[in-house]
């Protein structure tokens, strides 16, 4: 996964659309994204979020 940045306003839209979905898995995209900003590494978000490296990459 590449470096992500966001600004403060970036991450509070993702952080509310994550509270408003009900889509496992747009919740797991966005948990990923999230974590990826706060330089969590591809095995520590995966593992996080009790999914495949390759899942987690696809992301």
């Amino acid at each position: 996964m590449k470096k992500i940045t966001l600004t403060p306003d970036q991450k509070a839209d993702l952080e509310a659309h994550h509270d408003a979905s009900r889509d496992g898995r747009i919740r797991d995209r966005i948990k990923a994204v999230l974590l990826r900003s706060e330089n969590w590494s591809t095995p520590m978000i995966a593992q996080a979020l009790r999914i495949n490296e390759t899942t987690c990459s696809a992301y």
